[in-house]
């Protein structure tokens, strides 16, 4: 058919196909001469075009419908990947990066991401107010200097840093840092020279940085002026570091809880990415227990006030350095909370996989709903006159199109790009003058009552002869799209849609299977070296010798000193041939209002040689075990060693 040939074109496959005999219930034109072809039959106007026969077509049924089931098999067939980051790349490639190029996602999102950003090591970012800890903090981590490094109370890290691994100590400038293919920092470049001469690798050789790589921020100072002098939008680069970082750690001291108004425009610039944050209240060795409960409340009031999630933030507390504490009251608690931290921070290279994946699959949800706005915004334009205007009355009316396509495309509002964002252009956002005599987004101000409305509505200061000055937390609707050239804008192709919903529903379910069978072959992946390594092994390890440890290093049994009140009690149990029954044993052990479940585990452990039955060092042994409960340890998983009756460890 006709239709089947346009398609074959499209393709790339097009052939010639002859013009169809009549129909048999058209009387048989005359024999056309030797050696002439038959004439062709004329279709007329808007008649449909004769159907071929099998036998008259050169392609036949067979080896074409044979040709259409080969490529729809061809489609169907999965993608084979080596690896998860294999795999990853690949699809973004070859699925997302067409729909983000079509629909100029770079221009208003974020840049195209390369194989670096697949293959780099997990990242960690530091950010904080000045003399809060951060280079501190990664000297105790990796336990030695690194090139560019200062410490002081006064603001001393004026650079971004990348602290990572490399063969011999050394810096590299961020010019060349940028042009590097093999680092994930080549999109930096387009900050320009005034960030690139802030921003270095230090590179060294350390256990530490063979699985992590970390990123050093400059602190965060308070005022229009510092502001000012960067040269370079601060919070935009970190929300750039932010999109590509495994963790983000928010720093505090204890002793400044005042959260500057900077600080304030980064957090709320990392709002997307609330699972990688981690706060650290750091320096909490220098003020009382008392005080601590204080600051710690504060902290989280004034968190409360700038992170919108119900879910409380998590705050370790503790004194991330190797000098002696000032206050050690709170020892215990700090050695817990650094255990966690480490914990979480040790977990990352088991989890960078998974963490790309999520990280492409949010990008992909992002870049669907960019490319609905592109193409409603297009779909909507005038083809001739009123361009302009209609082009304003969009941009205005942005937040209705956000609910039209909500509602046709049954899309979660979560999914949508910030409207504000999606309304002031990148100038504006990072703090520029409006034009003197006029209204920030460019109307006439027709007096100081328009200029007071504007500063009341978008939180705009007054600048020079009455000139508004946004800072650049404050955001201002109609002229974001107003920079955009709206017939350069691409209609709905359904067809990149449908391949990035099937990477979604196919292929990423595939991968996710690939991360668990990798998370499976490297179960000992962890960050290793450095300050990790002091609190593994030996008695300095978190715990050591407390709860269930109690007297892993005695000669003694633990329980032996506790025995002769245990016995006390074992004798009033009426014991048959020097043991108790479990009912008997239980009259005893729900004394000590623990749960069924914890006691049903406690008679588990204590019961060494599984007869049902205690004798007089089993029921000594569950009544330590209850001790240690009560005393809030956990119970371990099996038996220790040390904590086996003496009479039994002949049968171990």
């Amino acid at each position: 058919p006709a239709g089947l040939a346009v398609r074959l074109r499209s393709a790339g496959r097009s052939r010639p196909l002859p013009a169809a005999p009549p129909p048999a219930a058209r009387r048989p034109s005359a024999p056309a001469p030797a050696g002439r072809a038959p004439p062709r039959l004329r279709a007329s106007p808007g008649s449909q075009p004769p159907l071929y026969p099998a036998a008259a077509s050169p392609v036949s049924s067979g080896s074409m419908f044979s040709w259409v089931s080969k490529d729809a098999r061809r489609k169907k067939e999965p993608e084979l990947f080596q690896t998860v980051a294999e795999g990853l790349r690949q699809l973004y490639a070859q699925k997302l990066l067409p729909l983000e190029e079509h629909y100029r996602f770079h221009e208003f999102h974020s840049p195209a991401l390369e194989d670096a950003d697949f293959d780099n090591k997990p990242m960690v970012l530091l950010v904080g107010q000045y003399s809060t800890g951060k280079t501190t903090f990664i000297r105790h981590l990796i336990e030695q200097d690194f090139p560019g490094m200062r410490i002081g109370p006064e603001p001393t890290t004026d650079s971004f840093i990348a602290v990572m691994h490399g063969p011999t100590e050394g810096v590299v400038p961020g010019n060349a840092l940028v042009v590097d293919p093999r680092r994930p920092f080549r999109k930096l470049n387009a900050f320009g020279n005034a960030f690139l001469n802030r921003f270095m690798c230090a590179q060294l050789p350390n256990p530490v940085l063979d699985s992590i790589s970390i990123i050093d921020t400059p602190g965060i100072l308070s005022g229009e002026k510092q502001r000012i002098s960067r040269g370079y939008d601060f919070a935009a680069v970190l929300e750039w570091f932010a999109e590509r970082v495994d963790r983000i750690i928010l720093l505090f001291d204890a002793h400044k809880l005042d959260i500057s108004d900077e600080f304030s425009e980064v957090i709320k610039a990392l709002k997307n990415h609330e699972d990688k944050i981690r706060v650290v209240l750091n320096k909490a060795d220098q003020i009382e227990t008392q005080q601590l409960m204080r600051v710690y409340g504060a902290l989280m009031w004034s968190l409360g006030k700038i992170i919108n999630t119900p879910e409380v933030v998590r705050v370790y507390i503790g004194s991330f350095w190797s000098h002696p504490l000032l206050i050690p009251d709170n020892r215990k608690l700090f050695e817990a909370e650094e255990q966690d931290l480490f914990k979480d921070i040790q977990s990352l290279p088991r989890n960078a996989a998974l963490r790309k994946l999520n990280d492409l699959i949010k990008r992909a949800r992002l870049a669907k709903v960019h490319a609905y706005i592109i193409s409603s915004l297009k779909k909507e334009m005038p083809n001739v006159f009123g361009k302009e205007s209609k082009k304003k009355e969009l941009v205005n009316n942005l937040g209705e199109i956000y609910q039209k396509i909500e509602r046709e495309h049954q899309i979660s509002p979560g999914d949508f790009p910030n409207l504000r964002k999606m309304q002031v252009p990148p100038a504006r956002q990072a703090g520029a003058r409006g034009r003197p005599g006029r209204c920030f987004w460019g109307t006439p101000a027709r007096g100081a009552e328009a200029v007071r409305r504007c500063r009341l509505r978008w939180g705009v200061t007054a600048g020079p002869r009455r000139t508004p000055l946004i800072r650049s937390s404050a955001l201002c609707p109609q002229e974001l799209l107003q920079t955009q050239d709206f017939s350069k804008f691409q209609a709905l192709k359904p067809k990149l849609l449908d391949t990035v919903d099937d990477m979604l529903a196919n292929d990423i379910a595939r991968l996710m299977v690939m991360v668990r069978q990798e998370e499976s072959l490297m179960p000992s992946q962890a960050v290793k070296g450095g300050a990790f390594e002091g609190t593994m092994n030996g008695p300095f390890g978190h715990g050591y010798g407390e709860g269930a440890g109690e007297g892993i290093d005695d000669i003694e049994w633990v329980v032996g000193k506790d025995k002769p009140t245990y016995d006390e009690i074992f004798y009033t149990l009426s014991p048959v041939n020097g043991k108790i029954t479990g009912a008997n044993a239980k009259k005893e052990m729900v004394k000590s209002k623990l749960p069924n479940t914890v006691l049903g585990k406690i008679w588990k452990l204590a019961d060494v040689d599984k007869d049902g039955l205690l004798d007089d060092e089993e029921f000594a042994l569950a009544n330590h075990l209850i001790k240690v409960k009560l005393e809030g340890h956990e119970l371990p998983a099996d038996l220790p060693p040390h904590l086996v009756p003496p009479s039994k460890r002949r049968h171990e």
